[in-house]
């Protein structure tokens, strides 16, 4: 199952993948980090489709078209801002995950990559937020060994080594 689950240092909008996962705020309308790159990138097309989705709430997924990335998807999340631990921000980002993968699963979507979600402008610990996604990606793996791939696209050495670090504890447990 471990392979089929890569963390890579990268630029997730660059990734020729059935889809990615965007960071998204509550709007689907783009911002900072990498929503508004996906959005650049992506092209005015996205800005259209998403505006006709009616925002999304935290720990839910929308789905729209790629249009100019390589990617065929994007998946569109909002995580939750971190204020602390205690205001259930463990769960809402785990159901960014669940609600991401069971998305893939009805479109059948066989690759997908993620970001670091909630790691940014968010504030949320990453060696926490890692643990999360690594352990959801791994729970959905063994729920749906025909996924091809799960890549986790990290934006710096921090990030990187972070879920590096957690996908190695939760194999060797």
């Amino acid at each position: 199952m471990s392979e089929q689950l890569k963390i890579i240092k990268g630029d997730i909008t660059e990734l020729s993948v059935d889809a990615i996962v965007n960071a998204a705020n509550s709007s689907l309308l783009g911002g900072g980090g990498i929503d508004g790159i996906i959005h650049l990138k992506a092209g005015p097309d996205l800005l259209k489709e998403c505006k006709q989705l009616g925002g999304c709430l935290a720990g839910h997924a929308k789905i729209t078209k790629a249009y100019n990335l390589p990617a065929k998807w994007i998946i569109h999340t909002v995580g939750p801002v971190w204020r602390g631990g205690s205001k259930g921000e463990p769960q809402l980002l785990s159901a960014c995950y669940q609600s991401s993968f069971n998305l893939a699963l009805k479109q059948g979507i066989k690759t997908i990559a993620l970001p670091a979600i909630s790691c940014g402008v968010y504030g949320y610990p990453i060696l926490q937020a890692a643990a999360i996604a690594i352990h959801e990606a791994l729970n959905f793996l063994e729920l749906h060994p025909d996924i091809e791939r799960i890549t986790f696209v990290c934006f710096d050495d921090a990030a990187f080594e972070s879920y590096q670090l957690q996908l190695d504890a939760i194999l060797h447990e």
